[in-house]
């Protein structure tokens, strides 16, 4: 079905991730937190991104998980995965488990807010 502007609504993220379905990445969790890393202007920044990229270098200058970006950029999990792990080989983000999983602990009660809160705006 056709959405009110003539886009099939399949075929924006197909175009965005250039035809990949699935992440070269199988690291990418709900709950990864990626953070913008500024980029070196010794380094070219690498390809010209597209505004889904350019979008999650914004929203990404304060860590979020991966089910927040991808409730706020209003994308399908695996489509934002793909478009971070484009990010990540051009060194433009960092990604890393949340806080909780890195020391081993259990799960940080704002970090689950926060996933929950993305799962519902999806």
């Amino acid at each position: 079905m056709e959405s009110d502007d003539g886009e099939d609504p399949l075929v924006r993220p197909y175009t965005i991730t250039r035809g990949r379905t699935a992440p070269r990445r199988d690291d990418l969790t709900l709950i990864t937190v990626v953070t913008t890393v500024e980029p070196d202007e010794a380094r070219p920044a690498g390809r010209r991104l597209e505004p889904e990229h350019r979008a999650i270098l914004e929203l990404c200058r304060e860590p979020a998980a991966v089910a927040e970006i991808a409730a706020e950029l209003d994308l399908p999990v695996s489509v934002t995965k793909i478009l971070i792990g484009d990010l990540a080989a051009l060194g433009r983000v960092a990604t890393r488990p949340p806080p909780a999983a890195e020391r081993g602990g259990g799960m940080n009660v704002e970090i689950l807010r926060a996933v929950r809160d993305g799962l519902q705006r999806l």
